[in-house]
């Protein structure tokens, strides 16, 4: 009987011991299925690729919610061609040789923009409109063209407004570049080398507060463009005006230009000092930037010393009709002073003084001209910028 009693007892034990057995089991190839070294290697990488899958949903997003914003810019011109063919042995009479000096209506996408406005208003830079005398279009996303009717020009920053007739075009988001900070991503859209259209390219802020200069010294204006982003992502010719988005798909920036001297090298005027001249535009309907009307090359301190001539700006051309021209400025004078401010391109030449002044001001203006120092005295005059 106690027999009995004993193996009834081990019976149960081993029942209780293999089901907690059996339990530790279960739960060792749980521990197993999520800890152990194999497992964990194979859960690494779904991980990775997640995060890599973000990251491109947030280009992807940006592109998606920008890019019918952005538009391209082209240029009409008629081009006098010259002779094709010489002549041809089997054409003797040039019966099919093209005429000298016949004219060709040539049509080039040359830079990018996008709409601000849903009546069509367009933000561009002023160096891609640059030309006055030139036809400009404007082709949307799904090819739709349009004549530029009215061209805006900033006088002093390098940007420019396009007003073509649409109706029901879909605005940017304007961002704040006053919070931008060195890493964060940043995307370009535009029609790279005048050929290839909405193009994306991806990046980061590489610096802000970059100073450069914009545009040819030997043109009427030249624009010190300071506190510029710069940027790696890859902005060529055709960029210009585009915009730079950050990755809520806001726009940072106006592509304006890229470094020839380095690699990845790109800059954008900050949207800030674009939101501060719409301002004005809306309120106005032009651009008010005092001006003097002069077309001048800085000279710098070396080539002031190597040609024995003082420092300051030479007066290229005067503009007819100009408060400098009224004022007894002429060719070939040096502005060396404005209201006894020297005129120096270190601390930005003549286009950051004159653009430091209001429209009616008089200014004391020293230059040098054959030799002697003298002293005017002009008004300071508005450029609109209106085509």
């Amino acid at each position: 009987m106690k027999r009995i009693f004993v193996l009834v007892i081990l019976l149960v034990v081993l029942l209780y011991l293999g089901k907690i057995t059996n339990q530790f089991k279960f739960n060792l190839n749980d521990l197993g299925k999520y800890f152990s070294l194999p497992q964990k290697a194979q859960v690494s990488l779904p991980s990775e690729k997640v995060k890599i899958l973000d990251e491109e949903s947030v280009i992807t997003n940006v592109v998606d919610k920008v890019s019918s914003s952005v538009v391209t810019v082209s240029i009409e011109q008629t081009r006098s061609l010259g002779k094709i063919f010489e002549i041809d042995p089997f054409d003797p009479f040039n019966i099919f040789r093209q005429q000298q000096g016949s004219n060709q209506k040539v049509e080039q996408d040359i830079g990018s923009g996008f709409i601000i406005s849903e009546d069509g208003m367009i933000v561009t830079n002023k160096h891609v409109v640059s030309d006055t005398e030139a036809k400009y279009k404007v082709i949307t996303k799904d090819d739709k063209t349009y004549e530029a009717e009215k061209i805006y020009r900033d006088p002093v920053n390098d940007l420019a407004i396009i007003k073509i007739s649409a109706s029901g075009l879909k605005p940017v988001t304007l961002g704040d570049s006053s919070k931008l900070k060195v890493g964060q991503m940043a995307i370009a859209i535009g029609t790279a080398l005048g050929e290839f259209r909405h193009t994306v390219t991806v990046g980061v802020i590489s610096g802000l507060g970059r100073g450069i200069t914009a545009g040819s010294p030997f043109e009427g204006y030249v624009e010190r463009l300071d506190n510029v982003i710069q940027t790696d992502a890859a902005i060529n010719p055709g960029n210009s005006g585009g915009p730079l988005l950050d990755s809520g798909g806001q726009v940072i920036g106006v592509n304006t230009a890229v470094s020839s001297e380095g690699q990845n090298i790109g800059f954008a005027i900050p949207i800030n000092v674009i939101k501060d001249a719409l301002a004005q535009f809306n309120k106005t309907g032009k651009f008010q930037r005092p001006y003097i009307g002069v077309r001048y090359k800085m000279i710098t301190r070396d080539l002031a010393l190597l040609n024995d001539v003082p420092e300051g700006a030479y007066v290229q051309g005067v503009v007819d009709g100009s408060p400098a021209q009224k004022g007894g400025i002429k060719d070939n004078d040096i502005i060396t002073k404005i209201d006894g401010a020297k005129v120096t391109e270190k601390d930005g030449g003549l286009a950051k003084i004159i653009a430091g002044k209001k429209i009616g001001d008089k200014a004391s203006i020293e230059i040098w001209r054959d030799g002697e120092t003298k002293t005017l005295t002009i008004t300071i005059g508005e450029d609109t910028g209106t085509q």
